[in-house]
C-alpha cells in the first residue's frame, strides 16, 4: 500500500527511514516544500532499502499523493526552534501551536485535494490540536501520534526499576502528548500484579520513585534535544509502527490521539486502531484523581483548539 510523508526534516527522515524497515508499505512518497530536500533523502535511504523487503521510494508533490492510505504530516517547527525546551513552562508544546498551525494552513488543503480518502497521522508537535486544526481544515480522517511514545517512555522506565524487560509491563499514559499528560499508574501491571502492589513491597521511597519515574518520562524530550538537538527516532519508530497497524489493519489496542465527542477534541486513550482509523476507544477505570487529570487534560486541549485562527 502507499504512504505518503509531508516532511524531509529529522522527524520525516526517521519516519521514512523506519517505515522501510518495517516493510509494511509498497510505496512511499515523500513530500516537501524544498522538493531538492526530499529527493535527497529519499536518495540516501533507497539504497539501505535494498536490505529491506521490496518498496519503492520516490520525492513528489502533492498531486504524487494521489491513492495514498497514510499520509503523516511531520513538517513544521520543532521544539528546539520553536522555543519549546524549558521545563518549567506549563505550555510545553503548545507554544508550537500557532506557528505549525500556518504550516498546516499550506499543507491540509493541498493533501486533502489530493488524497481525500487517505487517513492523516500527525505527527508534528503538538499533535492533538493539530490533529483538530486538520479537521477544522476540511480533512477528517485524521489521527495523532499522541501519547503513545509517552507510554512506551513509561514502560521502559518502570521496567529499569523493576529489573524486567519493558516488554514485561503494561501501562499507559492518557490525555495531551504534552504537560498535561495523564500516567495512569493505577492500571499499571507487571507480570499481572499492579504495579504499585510490588513497589510498595520493596523497601524503596515509593513516592520519590514515582516522582522521578514521571520527571524522567515527561522531559525525556528535552533531554535528547539537549544532546543530539531534536527528538526524532523514537517519534519515528512508534509512526511507523503505526502504519503498520493501519495498513495490515491489525486492529491493534494502543494509546493513540483521536476526536471524541465527549471530550471536545483529541486525546488520547486506549483505541482499537485499523484500516479504518480509531475502531473503537476501550477507557479504562481510572482513580477519581486520574479521571480529574484527564478531564483537565481535555480542558486544556479544548483551551488550545479554541485559540487556532484559520
Amino acid at each position: 500500500m502507499k504512504v505518503g510523508i509531508v516532511g524531509a526534516g529529522a522527524v520525516g527522515a526517521a519516519c521514512l527511514t523506519a517505515l522501510v524497515g518495517r516493510g509494511c508499505a509498497r510505496e512511499i512518497v515523500v513530500v516537501n516544500r524544498n522538493r531538492k530536500r526530499a529527493h535527497g533523502l529519499v536518495t540516501d535511504v533507497q539504497y539501505g532499502a535494498v536490505l529491506a523487503p521490496a518498496v519503492e521510494l520516490r520525492d513528489g508533490d502533492y498531486a504524487d499523493l494521489e491513492g495514498a492510505a497514510l499520509v503523516m504530516i511531520t513538517a513544521g517547527v520543532n521544539e528546539k526552534s520553536g522555543g519549546a525546551t524549558d521545563r518549567n513552562d506549563p505550555a510545553g508544546r503548545l507554544r508550537l501551536l500557532d506557528s505549525n498551525v500556518e504550516a498546516y494552513k499550506e499543507i491540509v488543503p493541498r493533501l486533502h485535494a489530493a488524497a481525500p480518502r487517505a487517513l492523516v497521522l500527525v505527527v508534528t508537535d503538538p499533535p492533538d490540536p493539530l490533529a483538530d486544526a486538520v479537521r477544522l481544515l476540511g480533512h477528517d480522517r485524521v489521527l495523532s501520534t499522541g501519547t503513545y511514545l509517552d507510554s512506551l517512555r513509561f514502560r521502559l522506565h518502570l521496567a529499569r526499576r523493576l529489573g524486567v524487560r519493558p516488554a514485561d509491563v503494561e501501562a499507559q499514559i492518557l490525555g495531551e502528548h504534552g504537560t498535561s499528560e495523564v500516567f495512569v499508574w493505577s492500571s499499571a501491571r507487571v507480570a499481572g500484579a499492579p504495579v504499585l502492589a510490588v513497589l510498595a513491597n520493596s523497601d524503596r521511597d515509593r513516592e520519590k520513585l514515582l516522582d522521578d519515574v514521571e520527571r524522567e518520562v515527561r522531559f525525556a524530550n528535552i533531554a535528547i534535544i539537549e544532546g543530539i538537538g531534536a527528538s526524532q527516532h523514537g517519534i519515528g519508530m512508534v509512526s511507523a509502527r503505526i502504519a503498520e497497524i493501519i495498513l495490515r489493519d491489525e486492529r491493534a489496542l494502543i494509546p493513540v490521539g483521536a476526536y471524541h465527542q465527549r471530550y471536545g477534541g483529541t486525546l488520547s486513550l486506549p483505541t482499537i486502531l485499523g484500516r479504518d482509523g480509531p475502531l473503537r476507544i476501550v477507557e479504562p477505570e481510572m482513580t477519581a484523581d486520574e479521571r480529574m487529570k484527564l478531564e483537565r487534560s481535555a480542558e486544556t486541549l479544548r483551551a488550545a483548539v479554541a485559540q487556532i485562527k484559520l
